[in-house]
């Protein structure tokens, strides 16, 4: 049999095929799938990056209905949100659905005990210890999501502002923020009515490479960003996590700023989400 694993995260949906034995024959990428998007739109684009592994694999689609399927999807703890993706998605016989912070933590930990936390265009924290599983975290932007990708881009949007307002020193990120709107205030309330998670999130490489170029306004927004990642893998140690990973995409360029005391407990992520999603499609298959 092949297992499928899909990460439908908030900014990319990535999917690989491997065989039983574990070789990876195929993987394709897609556009954002966050479940607030609604299960149509999330499904066309796991479909879409299932056909690109797919392809990769020198597959057609209809070997979908015979793989062991595993998806984590950002934000399908909503209500019904698992229900309305799988009447999405008929093609698949076999499918296991989490969410994305569970497979990062499956794959982080290999099922091992320990604690994860992970800082894409959102954020939650997980530790599983002796059969036990905790969470922290993760109920959605604004109101969570404390150190992630959408808080650091809504961050740097409320500098640029304020900058613009004399409130605080202008600095080249706030600038380079207004300059993405022409610097048009009437273009960047538009911007800021529909803009959501990913949308926010999509300035946070642009705050981490102001930072590496020394702009002190973008340091201070990463510090804030390490000093609540670093709460939420505090919170996971108190409770008994030996070590805590830290994936995603944002995790290389929070890591270094987080206190000693944590650092110290780190530990580096044995594979990625999408090895955990294929944990979670031989788990799946297994319980059928």
């Amino acid at each position: 049999m092949l297992f499928l694993g899909v990460d439908a995260g908030g900014s990319t949906c990535r999917a690989r095929i491997q065989n039983a034995a574990g070789r990876v024959l195929g993987e394709g990428q897609a556009g954002p799938a966050n479940a607030r998007i609604g299960a149509a739109r999330v499904a066309q684009a796991v479909m879409a990056a299932c056909r690109a592994a797919l392809a990769a694999a020198g597959l057609n689609e209809s070997a979908l209905a015979g793989m062991a399927a595993g998806m984590g999807v950002a934000g399908i703890e909503r209500g019904g949100a698992r229900q309305a993706l799988r009447r999405a998605l008929p093609a698949f016989r076999h499918l296991a659905v989490a969410s994305d912070g569970e497979i990062a933590h499956w794959g982080a930990h290999g099922g091992a005990d320990g604690g994860t936390v992970i800082v894409g265009t959102g954020s939650v924290a997980l530790a599983t210890v002796g059969g036990r599983q905790r969470r922290i975290g993760g109920y959605g932007f604004p109101v969570s999501d404390a150190g992630s990708g959408a808080a650091i881009g809504l961050a740097a949007m409320r500098a640029a502002l304020e900058a613009r307002d004399g409130l605080v020193a202008a600095s080249a990120l706030s600038e380079d923020v207004l300059a993405r709107f022409g610097g048009d205030i009437a273009a960047v309330i538009a911007w800021l009515d529909a803009a959501g998670a990913t949308e926010f999130a999509a300035l946070a490489p642009l705050v981490v490479a102001h930072a590496e170029k020394g702009d002190r306004q973008a340091d201070r927004i990463l510090a804030t960003a390490a000093s609540d990642v670093g709460r939420l893998a505090r919170a996971l140690l108190d409770w008994g996590a030996p070590k805590v990973a830290l994936v995603g995409g944002l995790a290389p360029a929070l890591a270094p700023r987080l206190d000693a005391a944590i650092q110290d407990y780190l530990a580096p992520p044995q594979a990625d989400p999408l090895a955990g999603a294929i944990v979670l499609a031989r788990r799946g298959i297994s319980t059928e």
